[in-house]
């Protein structure tokens, strides 16, 4: 089994992906590595955060055709997983600002 770190890269903190409709559902995004499959991710997410995963979503983001004067490349492909957990549970707490202001 791969390890954890490289089944989940990071959360996708965005304005997309912390909207309201997203949010009401439950659900969050999380960037993955590109072979992860949907019972590694769940795994992972439920490891991780100590959370009861309810439904797991990918898709791949192609990478896009790039530019600099006459040089041209493309960036990476990676893999996008929308997680749905179950009504008991939120990682709500990762998207508020915790420190007080003094």
């Amino acid at each position: 089994m791969a390890e954890l770190r490289d089944i989940i890269k990071g959360l996708i903190v965005s304005e997309k992906a912390s909207s309201d409709a997203l949010m009401a559902n439950n659900t969050y995004t999380f960037k993955v590595g590109i072979d992860a499959n949907k019972p590694q991710i769940k795994r992972a997410v439920e490891s991780i955060f100590d959370v009861k995963v309810k439904a797991v979503r990918t898709l791949i983001m192609y990478g896009a055709e790039k530019r600099v004067g006459r040089f041209s490349g493309k960036t990476s492909n990676w893999k996008k997983a929308y997680v749905k957990l179950h009504e008991d549970y939120s990682l709500q707490h990762l998207f508020t600002n915790d420190e007080e202001e003094e």
